[in-house]
């Protein structure tokens, strides 16, 4: 008999959902995959058989200028895909559509924030045409400035075409693009500079949010100043910046390093082949925040991603050559590579880009760009669903969205009530939804529904995708029993895995595969239900120890929003003598509802209705709004000093609304 793990080694899955909703038959009869004995099939034939699985799926998917000789080769935990091809990602998204129809069909759709006539904002659209030949201009630019194969460079831009322009180019000569989101401070952009050794920065002079500019160049300038002062910036580091200009407000340029985008394109001509790569040749690097307050830079090469980039798409959103695809994310986060560039454009997909904020100049922006450009596909976050929630239903129904046909969450748990609404009120009851589990770190979806294929339940990722093989363990990293919390890990290596951390294989070990041995630890705390479906229960640092039982906060964040006055929660912990830990909520509220001492009440009796008495919050605190980064991340950080009554400490610098971290630090007032 074996021997049971420590208690503390499982999480308690306190919250149960019993809804179910099966594919409708219309949808799955159209489906890439169009039943669940389909899917499971496919599914083990890639966990049994993944040398022959993977090689079918790379040899049909993907433009090779040079077959591969092997699937595989891994020697733990560093991995090598599809050994001795070579290919080109620029190529496989633009190249092999200049001879088809696809060829002047709308790549991508790009809407700017500012409103021109009072609601809508400047328009462009680029055909798989002229965005090749916008690629390979900007290729052309980057070689005449001395850019080679391997060269890292930094874009840090808004969300404009240029950005994908400047991807797509990098990855054309074989140049390592590291984006860096646009809301990050210069700091920020110092680190990256610093980590990666970047030869040039991609810039505008600014960029659009709610009306106001965000001074993108200043924040370079400083940037680049910071690193010169301290001494720490690379040999032949940072000697170029091509600035885009966007706003037309005053800058700097610094005579010999600072050059426009747009006077730059008249040195070249548009002729500039794709660059044949070795499949593993690394074709981006993309810093996420570590524990050490270190960014780690997570590395991605090109054929295993790529692939794991255009099959996701194509199967989790069922593209078809009609579809009207929007991935509201930023190009500086994971989701905008592998969503709004590298998975679309190698489907030959149309993309829509929005510059700006959801509800500038009012709330209901996002359901005017649906209405205008007819999407089909919405692929957003939790908390703008949330957030969607808070500001009303009318927004939403005062538009025609009946173009859209399947929808797509991303980012964090969703909880059950958001999931409902999102059916409801923006598919209207008939719109399949694929609720995706996924990191930075994957570099594509790993656990998901297939529309046609797979039942949803409210609030689960449900099934892992092909190839990939999840487990809950416990501290020991043995599998934990069904409906009993645990540590998420991924067994088998997969095409698009990272590669590494840029500069250090001994953190990349330490952090992702010395947790549990033979297995990428995934930082996630999870279980699974009776059907073998994932749901994940957030972070494991985020997982609380109450009196003994392990909590994850998504949880009791997903029972307060399932009352029905609350739009948005997050729950955090403080030190509690008795307890260890006590639960600390912050609550944010629907439009029209009092913030009272009895709703307080109702909301802690109602937790402890919905997911049991040791769940029961310690503290309820309403809050107009929670600390958020500019990409909607809360920041629990800043919520578990405010929690513990301590001095706000840290760096505040990507907040989007530093009054929010006043209001709440002080409750009374």
């Amino acid at each position: 008999m074996s021997k049971k793990p420590a208690p503390r080694a499982n999480i308690s899955a306190l919250l149960q959902e019993k809804r179910v909703f099966k594919p409708a038959a219309e949808f799955s009869a159209r489906a890439h995959v169009k039943t669940f004995a389909q899917y499971r099939k496919l599914w083990l034939e890639s966990v049994r058989k993944p040398d022959a699985f993977w090689r079918k799926q790379a040899k049909a998917e993907l433009v090779w200028q040079k077959p591969f000789a092997k699937v595989l080769q891994w020697k733990e935990p560093f991995a090598k895909w599809f050994v001795g091809g070579r290919l080109n990602a620029s190529a496989n998204c633009l190249d092999k559509w200049l001879e088809t129809a696809h060829a002047n069909k709308a790549a991508i759709i790009w809407e700017g924030e500012p409103a021109t006539d009072g609601r809508a904002g400047e328009e462009r659209v680029l055909t798989f045409r002229q965005l090749h030949r916008e690629v390979c201009r900007f290729a052309n630019v980057l070689k005449r400035h001395g850019i080679k194969r391997g060269d890292r460079i930094i874009i840090y831009l808004p969300m404009v075409p240029e950005a994908v322009v400047a991807m797509l180019a990098c990855a054309r000569i074989g140049a390592v693009h590291s984006v860096v989101f646009g809301g990050f401070s210069a700091q920020s952009v110092a680190d990256r500079v610093q980590d990666s050794g970047a030869r040039m920065i991609i810039t505008s002079d600014g960029g659009y949010r709610r009306g106001a500019i965000v001074a993108l160049k200043k924040n370079v300038d400083e940037a680049l100043a910071i690193t010169d002062a301290n001494g720490d910036r690379p040999a032949k580091s940072c000697e170029k910046v091509i600035v885009v200009r966007r706003t037309g407000h005053e800058i700097h340029l610094a005579e010999g390093r600072d050059f426009w985008w747009h006077r730059e394109l008249d040195y070249v001509d548009a002729n500039c082949p794709a660059v044949p790569l070795d499949s593993e040749a690394p074709l981006f690097i993309l810093y996420t925040s570590g524990s050490t307050g270190k960014p780690k830079g997570i590395l991605h090469t090109t054929a295993g991603y790529l692939l794991g980039a255009k099959m996701t798409h194509k199967y989790v959103f069922d593209v078809r050559d009609e579809d009207v695809f929007w991935c509201t994310a930023d190009v500086g986060w994971v989701t905008g590579h592998s969503y709004i560039v590298y998975g679309p454009l190698a489907n030959g997909t149309t993309c829509v880009m929005y510059e700006g904020a959801p509800n500038w100049p009012e709330p209901d922006r996002f359901w005017r760009i649906i209405e205008k450009y007819r999407v089909s596909i919405l692929y957003t976050a939790p908390t703008a669903i949330r957030a969607f929630m808070k500001w009303g239903d009318d927004w939403v129904k005062k538009h025609d969205l009946s173009s859209l046909r399947l929808l797509g969450s991303v980012g964090e748990p969703i909880n059950p009530e958001a999931w409902m609404w999102y059916h409801n009120v923006v598919g209207g009851g008939r719109c399949p939804i694929v609720d995706t589990w996924w990191q930075t770190e994957t570099g594509a979806i790993m656990i998901t529904p297939l529309p046609g294929a797979t039942p949803t339940k409210p609030g689960t990722a449900t099934l892992p995708f092909f190839g990939i093989l999840p487990e809950v363990v416990d501290d020991s990293g043995k599998p934990v029993p069904k409906n009993t919390g645990g540590k998420l890990v991924v067994r088998k290596p997969w095409p698009w895995m990272l590669r590494g951390i840029w500069g250090d294989p001994a953190r990349y070990k330490e952090t992702y595969w010395s947790e549990v041995k033979h297995s990428y630890f995934t930082g996630d705390g999870c279980r699974q239900d009776e059907d073998g479906y994932f749901w994940i229960v957030g972070r494991i640092d985020d997982v609380l120890n109450v009196a003994g039982h392990r909590i994850g906060t998504a949880e009791v964040e997903s029972a307060l929003v399932s009352h029905p006055s609350v739009a948005e929660a997050a729950v955090v912990g403080r030190p509690d003598e008795l307890k260890g830990q006590a639960l600390v909520c912050f609550v944010t509220l629907k439009t029209g509802q009092a913030a009272t001492q009895d709703l307080k009440n109702e909301l802690r009796n109602h937790v402890g209705k919905e997911i049991g008495p040791v769940a029961k919050p310690d503290d309820v605190r309403f809050a107009d709004a929670l600390p958020k980064t500019r990409s909607g991340k809360i920041m629990r950080r800043l919520l578990k000093q405010i929690a513990s009554g301590m001095e706000i400490k840290g760096d505040t610098t990507t907040l989007e609304d530093l009054s929010v971290l006043a209001k709440l630090s002080n409750p009374d007032e």
